[in-house]
């Protein structure tokens, strides 16, 4: 029978989000954002342990509660989010190849226990795993990159866009591979089903909560507290 685990990439400074320190620290609800995250997976019977990856001058994670679980270790993380994934993987010695691994990020601190299991059980009996992800609903407009004059270069068809959400969820083995060749290959990659796309693949898609949102600026965190206070009066978290 296959085990789970986790890796949650935790090594970024979260230059968009401003301040002086890192968004895992930010506040919400009286706790660390880096404390909601790792809960919600410890909350889930079904991961054995969980790799926690961090920057190599991180002093705060120790000052977590739920970082001093015995489930979960602390592992040095790399320059680019591939390189901290790959080196939480490397670092989970009893994971054999056929084991699932679930990579989670750490600024996500509002996923439903309900939404991973539900990818659980659709990737079950699939070759490759999948992702959590939900329907782009605007409008999509494309403009040039790195341009300090914004303009619309194209207005992209919405239909079948996605947006990608955490947890991503691929057999071990796999999964080291796929990070392997794109490193060898110069290749950065800023999710894992990017890397398993290389390969050849095609991730499964599962579609997840709208509140899974990512804490990327400051701002974000009122909206992350209004999340919050609805899926507790919604019974989904204490």
């Amino acid at each position: 029978m296959s085990a789970y685990f986790a890796v949650v990439p935790a090594a970024g400074i979260g230059t968009r989000f401003g301040g002086n320190q890192a968004k895992q620290y930010a506040i919400l609800d009286g706790q660390p954002v880096i404390a909601h995250s790792l809960q919600r997976l410890l909350d889930l019977d079904e991961i054995s342990h969980i790799a926690l990856v961090l920057a190599a001058h991180d002093e705060q994670a120790a000052l977590v509660s739920a970082v001093q679980n015995a489930r979960v270790s602390r592992v040095a993380g790399g320059a680019e989010r591939m390189d901290s994934v790959l080196a939480g993987l490397l670092s989970l010695k009893q994971a054999r190849d056929e084991d699932w691994v679930l990579v989670h990020d750490v600024a996500r601190p509002l996923l439903r226990p309900n939404d991973v299991r539900e990818l659980i059980n659709a990737c079950a009996q699939d070759d490759v795993g999948g992702l959590l992800a939900h329907d782009v609903r605007d409008t999509m407009k494309q403009s040039r990159a790195n341009s300090a004059d914004l303009r619309v270069e194209a207005t992209v068809p919405r239909a079948g866009l996605m947006h990608a959400l955490t947890p991503q969820l691929f057999r071990y083995g796999l999964l080291c591979d796929a990070l392997l060749a794109a490193r060898a290959d110069g290749v950065v990659v800023t999710d894992e089903s990017a890397a398993i796309e290389r390969l050849g693949h095609r991730p499964r898609l599962v579609l997840g909560a709208l509140d899974n949102i990512k804490i990327t600026y400051a701002d974000d965190l009122a909206l992350a507290a209004f999340y919050l206070s609805a899926q507790r009066a919604q019974g989904i978290c204490s």
